[in-house]
C-alpha cells in the first residue's frame, strides 16, 4: 500500500509523513517544491528517503503520473486565503481544478479513496452550521465538497473532506492564521510579535489534524463525507497567556480584524467511521510548539 500526499512538503504534510513513517506505511510526496526542509524538521532524517515527486497540482498530467501505483491520496496541496484573495483565478486553478485532478487520478488508479483538506472557511462569520463562505478560498473549498459527492455518485470514489479552522503547531509559518505558531517561534527567539487577527476561533493542534487524515487513509469507508475538524474555541488573549506560561517575558500582542469564519463550528463526529481520535488541549499544544522551536535554536 502506497499513499500519495499532495502538498506533502508543507507543515501539515510533514506531520502526516511523520505519522505514516511511524506505522511503516509506504508513501510518496507530490509537491511543487523539492525543498524537504520543513518535512525533515518535523519528521526527521527519514524525509531524505521519501519518494518525492515535483509538479503542479493544477496540471492533470503531473498529478496522474504522480499517482501511478498508489492506493490512496491524502490531498493537502492548495493556496491559502490571502493568495486566493489576491488572485482568485489562480486560486480556482489550484484549489478547485487541482482537486478535480486528484479525483481523476484516484479514479484512474482504482484507488480506495481520497482524504482532502476542506476548511472551516466554508462557513460564514457567524454560523458554523450552514455553509456560507465569505472568501474565495472558502468558496473553492465548498465547491470541492460538492465535486467529491459527485465522484461518489458517478464513480463510486469514497472520500472524506476535513474542515479545520485554525491549525497551529510546529511548522505553521504561512497563511492568515499562522499567528499563534509564529508567536511561539518569535517568543522563543526573544522577539516581539503581533498576532494579526482578533477574536475567538477554533484551534486544533497539527498532530490531531494529521491523525484524522491518516485514519481516513488506513480505515476503509464508503460514501462522500465532510467532517468539521474541531479542537476548541480560543480567544487570542488565551493564546498569549498560554505562551507566557512558558516564556513570561514574551512580548506578544494582537491586532486586526476577526477571521471571516465562525468561531463556533457545529461538531460532526466521525469516530464511528475512523475510530477514536486524539485531542491535545491548547496549553499542551502551545507547550509542544515552544519546545519544538527551542530544540531548533
Amino acid at each position: 500500500m502506497t499513499i500519495l500526499i499532495t502538498g506533502g512538503g508543507g507543515f501539515l504534510g510533514g506531520w502526516v509523513v511523520r505519522r505514516l513513517f511511524a506505522q511503516g506505511i509506504d508513501l510518496r510526496v507530490f509537491d511543487r517544491a523539492s525543498d524537504r526542509r520543513l518535512v525533515r524538521e518535523i519528521a526527521g532524517s527519514n524525509a531524505d528517503n521519501i519518494d518525492w515527486r515535483t509538479g503542479d497540482v493544477s496540471n492533470p498530467d503531473h498529478v496522474m503520473k504522480s499517482a501511478e501505483g498508489c492506493s490512496f491520496i491524502i490531498h493537502l496541496a492548495g493556496l491559502l486565503t490571502p493568495d486566493c484573495a489576491n488572485n482568485p483565478i489562480l486560486g480556482a486553478q489550484v484549489n478547485l481544478l487541482g482537486t478535480l485532478n486528484v479525483f481523476e487520478a484516484a479514479k484512474s488508479q482504482n484507488m480506495k479513496g481520497v482524504a482532502y483538506a476542506s476548511s472551516g472557511g466554508i462557513f460564514g462569520s457567524s454560523d458554523g452550521a450552514t455553509p456560507y463562505p465569505m472568501t474565495q478560498y472558502g468558496a473553492f473549498k465548498l465547491a470541492c465538497e460538492g465535486s467529491a459527492r459527485a465522484y461518489w455518485t458517478d464513480a463510486g470514489m469514497p472520500s472524506i473532506g476535513f474542515r479545520p479552522t485554525i491549525i497551529y503547531g510546529p511548522g505553521r509559518e504561512t497563511g492568515l492564521t499562522a499567528g499563534p505558531t509564529l508567536a511561539c517561534r518569535e517568543a522563543v527567539a526573544g522577539r516581539a510579535y503581533t498576532i494579526g487577527y482578533s477574536g475567538k476561533q477554533d484551534l486544533i493542534y497539527v498532530d490531531d489534524a494529521a491523525a484524522a487524515f491518516v485514519a481516513a487513509a488506513l480505515n476503509p469507508f464508503d460514501g462522500a463525507h465532510a467532517f468539521s475538524l474541531i479542537g476548541a474555541t480560543e480567544d487570542v488573549p488565551d493564546i498569549i497567556a498560554a505562551i507566557k506560561l512558558h516564556i513570561p517575558e514574551a512580548e506578544i500582542d494582537f491586532s486586526g480584524d476577526e477571521v471571516p469564519m465562525a468561531a463556533e463550528i457545529t461538531p460532526t463526529p466521525f469516530e464511528h467511521i475512523l475510530g477514536p481520535q486524539p485531542h491535545i488541549p491548547l496549553t499542551t499544544g502551545i507547550a509542544q510548539t515552544i519546545a519544538h522551536y527551542k530544540n531548533l535554536s
